[in-house]
């Protein structure tokens, strides 16, 4: 069974939302990363609620998110929406000619709720370095990996 949470699919057309909000600015995948993190749990940093369920352990996330959204990207390139740079600083993605048209033809509600994120990523996170950013999203993961530390008992409780 194929289920569409997770897939290419999803990460594909949050990172075409994404990058249309920044439009026309082209993303590195590691901005890409962290913005989609921050789209999908925005409501973690005083953003609009969080597109997705606020489960416990959500930052671990942050381990597998960069294979899917390169999968995501792929198949937006295939499709025309996404178009990737390559220049002196790296590779970068940005949303084609295209992409607006095609979201626009998109009307779910979980959708409308993705563009609405993803604008407010875009306009509050614009001018935060990639240091900054990493950070906010590196504080998510320092708090999810810290619930795996063992507690370690006082001296008497051990004997």
């Amino acid at each position: 069974m194929i289920t569409p949470f997770n897939s290419a699919l999803e990460t594909g057309v949050r990172s075409l939302a994404i990058l249309n909000a920044v439009f026309p600015d082209a993303l590195d995948l590691q901005r890409l990363m962290d913005f989609d993190y921050l789209v999908v749990h925005s409501g973690d940093i005083g953003g609009p609620e969080s597109l997705h369920a606020p489960l416990p352990l959500r930052s671990g996330e942050l381990l597998v998110r960069r294979g899917l959204i390169e999968k995501g990207l792929l198949l937006m390139m295939s499709r025309g929406l996404v178009q990737q740079i390559t220049s002196a600083i790296g590779i970068q993605y940005v949303a084609s000619d295209s992409a607006g048209a095609f979201l626009s033809a998109l009307s779910s509600t979980y959708i409308t709720r993705l563009k609405e994120c993803a604008e407010w990523v875009a306009v509050t996170f614009s001018e935060t370095t990639d240091e900054e950013l990493h950070a906010i999203t590196r504080r998510f993961f320092d708090e999810w990996s810290t619930q795996f530390q063992a507690v370690e008992r006082p001296r008497e409780e051990r004997q």
